[in-house]
């Protein structure tokens, strides 16, 4: 029986721009956070554990607000994102506050995840349809072909668009057989009729299909991975690790492995309707969204009664 996998969750940023603590912040009926919504949708999806990167700062009180209600269900794990754990020589330059990005959180976990295991960010929904699809493809068994076998969960554009301005997001360019050839950044999309455009040259917008597929930071990884991250961190740090804001992020790495053939990414696409917390303005359009999925029976009203 294959092992059931991991989740890992990035849950140590700063939430400055929301203004506190957003990964306890409540939005669910009963008081849930988004948080809370996806750990529930990879339990019944699937995973076998769930561990979080969390700051040393804050570990009480997301203990006791969110990992608590899950130590009766699953295993749960914590890990933390220092800004000083680097690889030797490296120390933190003076005057770097800013963390070190998402492949710098994943690599935390390192000490503590042994299996395939999926990354989410703390702050986005990303539905139970998603958490499904990565825990079958983590779970099986992948092909003997010498390549390391990643998977990115694909979302449909216009499913992750907003009513209240331009969203940036990564188009991805995807092979006949499902795999990721490349992710094309774009910064200003915005939903226009039956198309989106991407606006950062406001003279000549560039039109994108809304059944595009769109990388949401929702990845798939074997454990093989780690060793990876240690290898290409100091790598990474010997061109950026004196920039005072440069963060090391997991599409980069992703790129760099498919690139020398060393991975392959398949993009596993799901009509799950994301959204995700950024600004405090964002808040009650989150909660609305999630009262319209408990009120058509996708959760219950509770998650923990």
């Amino acid at each position: 029986m294959a092992m059931k996998p991991t989740l890992v969750v990035l849950a140590a940023g700063m939430g400055s721009r929301y203004g506190g603590l957003k990964q306890v912040d409540p939005v669910g009926p009963s008081g849930e956070a988004i948080l809370d919504y996806s750990v529930f949708d990879a339990l019944r999806g699937g995973f076998g554990k769930v561990v979080f990167v969390i700051r040393r700062d804050f570990e009480a009180e997301f203990k006791e607000k969110i990992g608590r209600k899950f130590e009766p269900l699953m295993p749960v794990d914590y890990c933390y994102q220092d800004i000083a754990d680097l690889p030797a020589p490296y120390t933190v330059p003076a005057g770097r506050t800013k963390p070190w990005g998402t492949a710098h959180a994943t690599r935390a976990a390192r000490t503590v995840v042994n299996e395939p295991f999926a990354v989410i960010n703390a702050d986005d929904f990303y539905g139970r349809d998603a958490f499904a699809k990565l825990a079958a493809f983590l779970s099986s068994e992948p092909a003997a072909d010498g390549k390391m076998h990643l998977a990115m969960v694909g979302f449909r554009l216009d499913l992750t668009l907003s009513e209240n301005g331009s969203v940036a997001r990564g188009i991805c360019d995807i092979a006949p057989d499902g795999k990721l050839r490349g992710v094309t950044e774009m910064t200003k999309l915005v939903k226009v009729g039956d198309i989106a455009e991407n606006r950062e040259d406001e003279a000549n917008p560039v039109k994108v299909p809304l059944d595009s597929r769109v990388s949401m930071n929702f990845w798939g990884f074997p454990a093989g991975l780690f060793a990876e991250l240690e290898e290409r961190f100091p790598k990474w740090l010997a061109v950026n690790g004196s920039k005072e804001k440069s963060e090391w992020y997991i599409p980069f790495v992703v790129d760099e492995l498919v690139r020398e053939g060393k991975a392959d990414c398949c993009v596993l696409p799901t009509d799950s309707s994301w959204f995700g917390v950024t600004y405090r303005d964002d808040k009650p359009r989150v909660m609305e969204s999630i009262r319209a999925l408990v009120d058509a029976g996708e959760y219950p009203s509770n998650l923990f009664a």
